[in-house]
Order: C-alpha cells, then structure tokens, then sequence
C-alpha cells in the first residue's frame, strides 16, 4: 500500500487517492497472513495491546516466527494491517454510499457525517491507532491512508469555502487526530455520544469561518 492512484468525480477531477492493489499474494501465503491478522484481533480483543506480542502472535497463529516476519516486521505493521481491515467498510460508504456519508449531501452535510464516522472509527480502535502513530516521528503524518482522509476532508470543505481549503483540512484532521480522542474522552472523561456533535460543530466551523 504505497502508491496511491485517483478515482474521478463527476467533474473529471481527482476525487481522492486510493490505495493501489498490492501484487496477489500465493494461496498459502494469504491462508498464513489471514491466520494471523484473524490471531492478532482475538489476542488484542483478549489481552489488549499491551498483550499483543510477536511471540504471543505467533504461537497462536501457529505460525514459525520466519512467516510471522515476513508478512509483519512489528506491532505497528500488524495494528495498520487490522485497521485496514476495519476501514474498509467505511471508505466504500465514503465513495459510494448513500448521503450525507457518501456522495449527493451539500458539502456542509458530508462534513459533519465523515467527522462522526471518523471518531467512532478512530475511538473504537484508538489503542491500534496510537499504536501506529507513535511508531512514527511524524505521527499520523506517515500513515498511509492520511493523505485519503485529508484530501477527502479538503475537497468537501472546497464546496463550503474555496480560500484555504488544504490549511483547513488539516486543522479538521488534528481536531479528530487519536490524541485529541484519547484526551478528551480518557483524560477529560467526556461521552462519546455528547462529544461528537460538539465536535462537529467545531469542525463546520473550521470549514466555513
């Protein structure tokens, strides 16, 4: 998943960057890494992250720590494989679902609706998330797939604003960012279901100040 090519809109301009498809892989090399990303969310769903070990992993995938390695290099490279299994689901409803989510709401409406479905994405997996965060120097920055949601935020805050849409649509992703998530709703302890409007409100008003 490291190259990204555009789907089109209607209009004929880049959409958003999707992940290309990796080379197919042999059959019992996809048996073996099913194996194992099916292993590592019963053993988070069991232990938590901090029970999610490499060792751990491979004995109940039983899998010899060579195959382990070479499908997954460390924790990180698992909880991004297990959150792109997760998301999956949402990307199709971005680009193709019914409104306000996918395609056919003014931009105002997509805005808010992507932002909820974000944060239940996000606070449902926020542990594998932070996990893959702070592997990194630069965050949320070397995901793969932040460039998708920020050009995707961009784009629907282009049909709310026009004037500095890219600026704006990283000040919406830091807003919804795993450590903003993680200190207000461990830290500070706010609701999950109070927080999300009060964050769309913010989110708006970031597009459309």
């Amino acid at each position: 998943m490291s190259e990204h090519t555009g789907t089109q809109s209607a209009f004929g301009r880049a959409l958003l960057p999707i992940a290309a498809p990796e080379q197919p892989l042999r059959a019992d090399a996809q048996r073996n890494r099913r194996r194992i990303l099916d292993s590592a969310a019963q053993l988070l769903a069991d232990e938590g992250v901090a029970g999610l070990t490499m060792d751990e992993l491979a004995r109940r995938a039983q899998v010899g720590k060579g195959t382990l390695y070479r499908n997954f290099t460390d924790k990180a490279g698992i909880a991004s494989a297990l959150l792109d299994d997760r998301v999956r689901d949402m990307h199709a409803r971005m680009l193709q679902g019914p409104p306000p989510l996918g395609p056919g709401a003014p931009g105002s409406e997509r805005l808010a609706a992507f932002a909820e479905a974000y944060i239940r994405h996000v606070s449902s997996n926020l542990d594998l998330v932070l996990l893959t965060e702070d592997s990194s120097p630069r965050g949320r920055f070397d995901r793969v797939g932040y460039p998708f949601w920020r050009r995707h935020v961009e784009i629907l805050i282009e049909e709310v604003r026009a004037d500095d849409a890219q600026l704006r649509a990283e000040a919406v992703m830091s807003v919804l960012s795993a450590a903003q998530l993680e200190q207000w709703l461990r830290i500070e302890g706010h609701d999950l279901e109070d927080l999300i409007p009060r964050v769309q409100g913010i989110v708006i008003s970031i597009a459309d100040s």
